[in-house]
C-alpha cells in the first residue's frame, strides 16, 4: 500500500527495454534464486505484516514470454527499498510482403 511504480521503455536499434521499479516492500536476498520459479512465493515474513498475495505464476509467466521472444528478464531488490526488473526484448524484425 502507497508504493509507487515506474515504468520506463527504451529502444536502440536491435534492443527494447522496459525497466519497472517500486518502492515497495522488496525481496529478500535467499528468494531472488527462486522468484522465476512456477509457484515460488517468498516467505509471508517478508512482508512485514502485509498479507502475501498471488499464486507465485506472475515472474514465472514474464520469465517464460521473454524467453519465448529470445530476451531476458534479471531481477533485483532490496528489501524494504523495492525491486527493479528489467525485461530486454529483440526488436521485431520486419516481414515481407
Amino acid at each position: 500500500e502507497g508504493a509507487k511504480i515506474r515504468v520506463t521503455t527504451s529502444s536502440r536499434s536491435q534492443t527494447t527495454t522496459f525497466l519497472i521499479e517500486d518502492n515497495g516492500v522488496g525481496i529478500p536476498d535467499a528468494s531472488l534464486p527462486h522468484v522465476f520459479d512456477r509457484f515460488y512465493r517468498a516467505d509471508g515474513a517478508r512482508s512485514e505484516g502485509h498479507e502475501t498475495r498471488g499464486f507465485g505464476l506472475g515472474l514465472s509467466l514474464a520469465k517464460l514470454i521473454a524467453d519465448l521472444h529470445q530476451g531476458e528478464i534479471v531481477l533485483s531488490s532490496t528489501p524494504g527499498k523495492g525491486t527493479r526488473a528489467l525485461v530486454r526484448l529483440p526488436a521485431a524484425k520486419a516481414q515481407r510482403p
